[in-house]
């Protein structure tokens, strides 16, 4: 970022009205205040701070390793000083990462075949696009509005990742003083409200698209699969413009597209969590002052407690969403305590602002499900059991056996006692492994079990 040339040195009669001057120093191009505040730090800046900003200087407060009190005086930040390489960087890694995942877990591309022909990767474009459209448009509406209130803000950055979206997300960082209410409610609302703006329209494409085709290889598989549950929102778009979200037919799948829609629904959910550095920890301290901190103790509480309720009530795993809950009960926790960014005016809202606020709310909660992820610990395919050289052809094991075992599979699935749910590809079949399965391997010789 390139600074301003300040228009001339720190008011320095402004900050000895609330401030018992020592020493000045200048460091790294910062003019530093030693001394004893003769106000609260909040005050102090309130009072210094619109002659700094006038001067063209960015204005904050610390303390020495002497414990003694210091203002900090540095030049404001405007545009963009040189190649933003570390952004650039961070952009081109989640480009490849995200077309990595995209095309080896969501368009199920064999590895064999990239290796052969890379650019055989390109088909996941769609997905990348999808992914990264959505989380830079909502650090983008960030940025925009940080630029247009004057604040220094940097550029996003996008974080690359692995399995199963190929990004951490997105975040960028406020560097100056948030001059007002006004400001840092803005801010922070243009984020989920642009990024909800991608989303719908990634989610509309996503959904008008034809249906992928799961190839028989990926049919045939046995193991865990994770399933990722609609959100409201997402059920509403599919039902405004009459589309589907799952096929009758096996070998079909919803365009990878939708999962680009899905991340931005919950990025938006979990970003507006009303405590600390987050979205929703900004507005609503622009919309409450600093009743906005008695709101962020609760939230690391319910989301213990929605953890505990889904482990301890619903008998979920630790994999299937009450993880995930947990995390982020803990990582609130540590936000909590860091708080919002305080404005320099703490003039109230307008009615206005106020409902948009209580509006972007709204359409986070249709964001939010108990349980977004879960995770199948057993996915059955008859045709691949069948096939299993496991279930044959060994000591005590044989064709009439294997008969047996199909014959009570079938049997179990006709009763109304055993649960099992269609997900595109597989059914869930977990009654019949403990019923079933489990007890057929106890029969079994020294070899080799079977693929769980």
């Amino acid at each position: 970022m390139g600074a301003v040339d300040p228009a001339s040195d720190p008011p320095v009669e402004t900050l000895q009205s609330v401030f018992h001057l020592y020493e000045t120093r200048r460091e790294d191009g910062r003019v530093v205040f030693y001394g004893e505040s003769l106000v609260p730090e909040q005050m102090l800046i309130r009072e210094v701070w619109p002659a700094f900003r006038q001067a063209g200087y960015e204005v904050e407060f610390s303390s020495s390793a002497a414990n003694e009190d210091v203002v900090i005086a540095r030049p404001m930040e405007t545009g963009i000083d040189g190649i933003p390489w570390k952004n650039i960087g961070l952009f081109v890694s989640t480009v490849i990462s995200t077309l990595l995942v995209g095309a080896f877990t969501w368009y199920y591309i064999p590895v064999s075949a990239a290796i052969e022909n890379p650019l055989v990767l390109l088909r996941a474009l769609p997905f990348t696009a999808a992914v990264l459209g959505v989380l830079m448009t909502h650090e983008l509406g960030h940025y925009l509005m940080g630029r247009y209130h004057g604040v220094d803000v940097s550029l996003p950055y996008v974080l690359p990742f692995i399995f199963p979206f190929g990004t951490l997300g997105a975040i960028i960082q406020i560097r100056g003083q948030m001059p007002d209410r006004k400001a840092l409610f803005d801010i922070g609302v243009a984020g989920p409200l642009a990024g909800l703006a991608a989303t719908t329209c990634v989610t509309i494409i996503g959904l008008t698209q034809s249906p992928i085709t799961i190839p028989a290889r990926a049919l045939e598989q046995s193991g865990q699969m994770i399933i990722f549950n609609n959100p409201p929102l997402l059920d509403i778009l599919a039902m405004f413009i009459g589309e589907p979200t799952t096929y009758a037919d096996p070998r079909a799948s919803v365009s990878p597209i939708i999962i680009g829609g899905w991340l931005g629904m919950f990025f938006t959910l979990l970003n507006l969590l009303p405590v600390g550095q987050l979205d929703g920890g900004h507005i609503l301290r622009a919309m409450l002052g600093g009743m906005q901190e008695r709101v962020a103790v609760i939230v690391p509480v319910s989301l213990f407690a929605l953890a505990g309720y889904l482990h301890y009530i619903q008998g979920y795993a630790l994999n299937e969403s009450v993880g995930l809950w947990m995390f982020w009960g803990l990582l609130s926790t540590f936000i909590a305590f860091k708080g919002p960014a305080n404005p320099v005016d703490e003039q109230p809202l307008g009615l206005g602002r106020f409902l948009i606020g209580l509006a972007t709310f709204t359409l986070g909660a249709l964001c939010f499900l108990l349980v977004p992820i879960e995770v199948a610990t057993m996915w059955i395919n008859l045709p691949s059991v069948l096939r299993d050289p496991l279930f044959a052809d060994r000591s005590g094991w044989n064709t009439l056996s294997t008969m047996m075992l199909v014959s009570r599979l079938c049997s179990l699935l006709e009763t109304e006692d055993v649960s099992f749910r269609s997900h595109n590809n597989a059914l869930r079949l977990e009654p019949v492994i403990s019923e079933v399965v489990h007890p057929i391997r106890s029969t079994l010789d020294n070899s080799r079990s079977p693929s769980y």
